[in-house]
């Protein structure tokens, strides 16, 4: 059972009395009775892909001759962290039928065959395919290569470390490991409507690099090198670090569109909009059809079991973000399309970035500007509500001895006056687009002024009138205030 970024096994088969082009006779036949779909074929080596099952997305078989050896090696296309063991038992089998092929083809039919090979390689020379479906997916030699940046793969190790980094940052300052707080998340750039809608725009960038707890931001990580690994070579640098931004804030304005008062954070809206691109590069004639059909398995596979497992209630996963980043990826890879078939042209690949900039800038524009942001406002009214609530109990810290002049001074143009303005406030958002918990508090928080102004004005009344007759009325006061304060605090949204 092979563990890794990439689980893939490798055997080195000595030629011995075969040369070359023999055993890669011997190699196409035995790919074609174990069912395998043949990739790439030259002198050297050839590239073949098994069939998808239930238990695997197909792996790559890959050959090369280096000095009379033939180095056989089977890695996975999916994105799987352990393969179960598959990857051995196809070298194994891939070798069990070279030795089949090798008792059973005659001499005769070598020749045949040895002929037929060397057509095909005369014309695969004399082709010229197009760049970009030539090109190779990076590998990762050891775990610290996932790091490095190298050719083909740039970008990927720098965000990585980018996200890596403002992690540690988050622990340093005493952020949890595990559970963030959500202040905590919010204090470090987390996309919240409420905050982002009140002028914090840099927060549709920053949630992308923020992420709540070191399993989201591990989860985030494997699924970036996998997409990095793949996409990259073909999209080169300057289109790679684009595409994730752009669709990194895209999935950030979805989110922020869609919830009302949901903390949103993390790479994998971006992550999303990378797998987007590559979706939409497959789905065209830039990458080789027989490799088309594995990975898009794969990708299709990744991102259904992520969308789907993001229904579930209570998951924690903004699926919105992951919708907004893969729809707008699949956007960008279409529109990269041009560029990519004029592979060299800087002029037609800065022209699509600048478009896909303008775009974001005016849709990000016109959601920011046209979502209502009443919750933004009422938090803002309700330090008002406090300061008034703590204005109004003063009659209550009134040193003994004061007159009772004063106490109903105090009374009415203190206490009943700022209950009453914070009654009216409360109702100044009775029409405001507000989530319907924040309502039903509200509505608890005007029932609970009402009774105020009730206990105050029966409190009125008894200093008034120098009486103990309204201590039962005052007292059934208090129950009905002490059962809403803690009716209140037990609804209490947190953000």
């Amino acid at each position: 059972m092979a563990i890794g970024l990439t689980p893939k096994f490798k055997q080195d088969y000595p030629l011995e009395n075969l040369d070359q082009k023999s055993f890669i006779v011997l190699a196409t036949e035995a790919i074609k009775k174990l069912n395998w779909n043949l990739l790439a074929l030259s002198e050297d080596g050839l590239i073949a892909f098994t069939n998808f099952s239930w238990r695997s997305y197909g792996e790559e078989i890959s050959v090369q001759i280096e000095d009379g050896i033939a180095i056989i090696q089977s890695s996975c296309t999916g994105n799987q962290m352990v393969d179960w063991g598959k990857n051995k038992k196809n070298v194994t089998a891939f070798l069990s039928q070279i030795e089949a092929e090798k008792t059973s083809l005659s001499q005769e039919n070598m020749t045949i065959k040895l002929e037929e090979l060397q057509q095909q390689l005369n014309m695969i020379n004399e082709e010229h395919p197009d760049e970009l479906a030539t090109k190779e997916p990076a590998t990762i030699q050891n775990f610290f290569s996932i790091f490095i940046p190298t050719e083909g793969y740039f970008v990927t190790p720098i965000l990585i470390i980018f996200n890596i980094l403002v992690f540690i940052l988050m622990l340093v300052s005493g952020v949890n490991i595990f559970q963030p707080e959500n202040e905590e998340l919010l204090f470090w750039g987390a996309n919240f409507r409420p905050y982002t809608l009140d002028g914090q725009y840099w927060r549709l960038f920053t949630s992308c690099f923020v992420h709540i707890g070191v399993l989201h931001l591990l989860l985030n990580m494997y699924a970036l090198v996998y997409i990095g690994l793949l996409l990259e070579p073909y999209l080169g640098k300057t289109r790679m670090l684009a595409a994730y931004l752009i669709t990194g804030i895209a999935a950030s304005l979805a989110s922020l569109w869609w919830n009302e008062l949901t903390i949103s954070a993390g790479a994998s809206g971006a992550i999303f909009g990378m797998y987007g691109v590559f979706l939409a590069l497959l789905t065209t004639n830039l990458i080789e059809k027989t490799q088309q059909k594995t990975l898009l398995t794969s990708i299709i596979i990744y991102i259904g079991y992520n969308l789907v497992y993001g229904l579930r209630p209570n998951s924690g996963i903004d699926n919105a973000a992951h919708i907004g980043g893969l729809v707008s990826g699949l956007l960008i890879g279409y529109s990269f399309v041009p560029s990519l078939k004029s592979f060299e042209n800087k002029s037609l690949k800065a022209a699509t970035i600048g478009v896909l900039l303008l775009v974001l800038s005016a849709s990000g524009f016109a959601i920011c500007t046209t979502l209502p942001n009443d919750i933004a406002n009422y938090e803002k009214e309700m330090k008002r509500f406090v300061s008034m609530e703590l204005m109004a109990l003063e009659v209550f810290n009134l040193p003994e001895g004061t007159s009772k002049d004063s106490i109903l001074i105090e009374i009415k143009d203190r206490g009943l006056y700022y209950w009453n303005e914070n009654l009216q406030l409360l109702q100044n958002f009775d029409d405001a687009d507000l989530p319907k918990a924040i309502k039903k508090r509200n509505e608890k928080l005007k029932e609970y002024c009402q009774v105020r102004i009730k206990s105050y004005e029966t409190m009125y009344k008894a200093v008034e009138q120098d009486t103990n007759q309204y201590q039962q009325e005052m007292q059934t006061y208090n129950q009905q205030i002490e059962k809403l304060i803690s009716e209140i605090a037990g609804d209490q949204l947190k953000p």
